[in-house]
């Protein structure tokens, strides 16, 4: 007789788990924002507005911390939220949360930058635009990267529909830029120069400084880069942050009761 073909020999059940699902089944999803917590952001006494935002962190379990998860955060805050003013809606704010007390992140100042839209609107034909970058080291050990951005005007009564600048004009005009940007942010901490930055005072001196090589119009530092930062000092960052750096609680409306007055006072008396 034919010998039977050894494919078709098969034991029987032993395909039993076609039938069957994945192995352990599917596993129960819960909600993964049952496990989160907020924190508020404060930002430093230097913009007006202190409590910007908010932040979501998962909660401490074991030995991982939600503060490890938070520290370093960086936040990008627009400077007309920071400080109520429409006008400064341009600029970008990089805030880095440094330490948490309580349910409050502080931050630090970690970088700044401008609104694409603002950059392009500032870029016309018929002038020149003249860039400069430079790192600088402030007194309290921050190394960053200045970026300047500038554009050429034309004169008080000039006729010609062009304002070019010559390459050795741009080259003077790009070393003062250099010179003003070192000058202004080493001989100060990092406070001292965000608060330069806010008010744009360093662009105008750029410009008021530059007006005898050629005139400018629309100068401002554009970007600003942390490239290095020393460690995190405690005592400067409360200092930084004034009053407002822990919750203090609110205050009590109800008076103390006469007869729960400290014994001690009532001797004295």
């Amino acid at each position: 007789p034919p010998l039977s073909s050894p494919s078709l020999k098969m034991a029987v059940g032993k395909n039993k788990r076609i039938s069957k699902g994945k192995k352990g089944g599917k596993k129960k999803v819960g909600d993964p924002f049952l496990k989160k917590e907020w924190y508020d952001l404060k930002a430093p006494s230097l913009f007006s507005v202190r409590s910007f935002g908010k932040t979501l962190v998962t909660k401490s379990q074991g030995t991982k911390l939600s503060a490890d998860g938070l520290r370093g955060r960086v936040f990008e805050v627009s400077l007309a939220d920071l400080n109520k003013d429409e006008d400064q809606a341009f600029r970008k704010m990089k805030l880095c949360c440094e330490d948490i007390q309580g349910r409050n992140c502080l931050t630090d100042f970690h970088g700044m930058d401008m609104t694409r839209d603002k950059l392009c609107s500032l870029i016309k034909k018929w002038h020149t635009l003249i860039e400069a970058h430079v790192d600088v080291k402030t007194t309290d050990g921050y190394l960053m990267r200045i970026f300047a951005i500038a554009f050429t005007t034309r004169r008080k009564d000039q006729v010609k529909s062009t304002c070019y600048a010559q390459s050795s004009q741009i080259r003077q005009i790009r070393k003062k830029m250099v010179d003003i940007i070192k000058a202004e942010a080493e001989k100060g901490q990092l406070r001292d120069l965000v608060k330069k930055l806010i008010p744009e005072s360093i662009g105008k001196e750029i410009d008021k400084a530059c007006k005898s090589i050629f005139p400018l119009q629309n100068v401002f530092i554009r970007k600003v880069k942390i490239l290095k930062k020393p460690k995190m000092d405690i005592v400067k960052l409360m200092e930084l942050h004034g009053n407002d750096a822990g919750d203090d609680g609110s205050k009590m409306v109800r008076p103390e009761a006469e007869d729960a007055a400290n014994t001690l006072s009532a001797e004295t008396k």
